[in-house]
């Protein structure tokens, strides 16, 4: 298999609930008028914390300087799995379980912190720019790494790491964080996009202004349903992560779904605000689901990370009681 390592420089960030009005001009823009931007990665996931933001250098120009506004400091490159050659984005999705042991157990191993940004057309691990020698020397007895350089796909260039690194021990990964799981379904889908503008006014709701206590579909006794929302638009390529009640506001036939319909159970992982510095968390969750073989999406946001499993013997078709 191949492992491309993305030309994009990435910024991480969080966004206050609160300050999310003064960025709305900024976010809109990298969502809907793309070709205004010169921006080709941009991800915007809405939690009950907080808007975690995932965009290239180009995309960030975009955004106002704010106090509501925090930034991880470090440049993230963005690595991608591709089985049989062909790019990124129209490559088969590998899913994060099939990644477990081949790519984040082993950067877990050396020590390697990632986050993760699943979609529905791949998966995405970032890693520290400054981590990429380290990265490239850990994975290439199990891949071929590939660079892409101005939209070319090309053999990465040794970065001089060839030596003096002990193998690392192995050692047990109990999953050391806590876990809840909330009672709301998700679905996992795309659309054209050339279908965008006709849903923008549908989606600038959804992504700004439905996240209140009135939000359709979350009661007042349902304490366990949260507010989790996801948008990326990399490389001309629209991924949606959104729960069953809000799939259920856009018109048919707009978005891509399987035959099967699945919907998905999420895992949130954390109790306290995990940061950006420690390894192994999605290690620990990716392994036991990999050794179980069960498919998994992984969403890394600011604070908190974010599992989700295929739902047993559930699907949007069916009744819901």
């Amino acid at each position: 298999m191949e492992l491309h390592i993305l030309e994009h420089s990435l910024k991480v960030a969080s966004i206050e609930k609160e300050g999310i009005q003064i960025c709305t001009h900024g976010l809109i823009k990298l969502a809907f008028l793309a070709s205004k931007t010169r921006c080709k990665f941009f991800s915007l996931t809405e939690t009950p914390e907080d808007y975690t933001i995932i965009v290239d250098e180009e995309g960030f120009k975009e955004l106002p300087q704010s106090e509501h506004i925090s930034v991880a400091d470090a440049t993230w490159l963005a690595l991608n799995v591709v089985s049989g050659g062909g790019n990124a984005s129209n490559s088969q999705p590998i899913g994060v379980t099939k990644i477990a042991k081949s790519v984040i157990a082993p950067l877990a191993d050396h020590n390697i912190s990632v986050f993760m940004l699943s979609t529905y057309q791949t998966d995405f691990i970032l890693v520290r720019e400054r981590d990429l020698p380290m990265v490239m020397h850990t994975l290439s007895s199990e891949f071929t790494l590939l660079r892409v350089v101005n939209g070319e796909t090309v053999a990465a260039h040794n970065l001089g790491v060839t030596n003096g690194f002990v193998k690392p021990k192995l050692v047990p990964r109990p999953i050391i964080h806590p876990l809840s799981s909330p009672s709301n379904m998700f679905c996992v889908t795309s659309l054209d996009p050339d279908t965008l503008p006709s849903v923008a006014t549908l989606l600038m709701d959804v992504m700004f202004y439905s996240g209140g206590p009135k939000e359709s579909g979350a009661s007042s006794e349902d304490s366990s349903h949260i507010r989790f929302f996801s948008f990326s638009l990399i490389e001309g390529y629209i991924s949606l992560v959104m729960d069953e009640q809000t799939t259920q506001r856009f018109p048919n036939n707009v978005l891509f779904t399987s035959a099967s319909g699945e919907l998905w159970k999420m895992v949130r992982i954390g109790g306290q605000p995990l940061g950006f510095d420690e390894c192994g968390i999605v290690a620990q969750i990716s392994e036991p689901l990999a050794t179980a073989d069960i498919p998994a999406y992984y969403i890394s946001t600011f604070k908190f990370d974010h599992a989700l499993h295929l739902a047993p013997n559930k699907n949007i078709s069916s009744d819901q009681t």
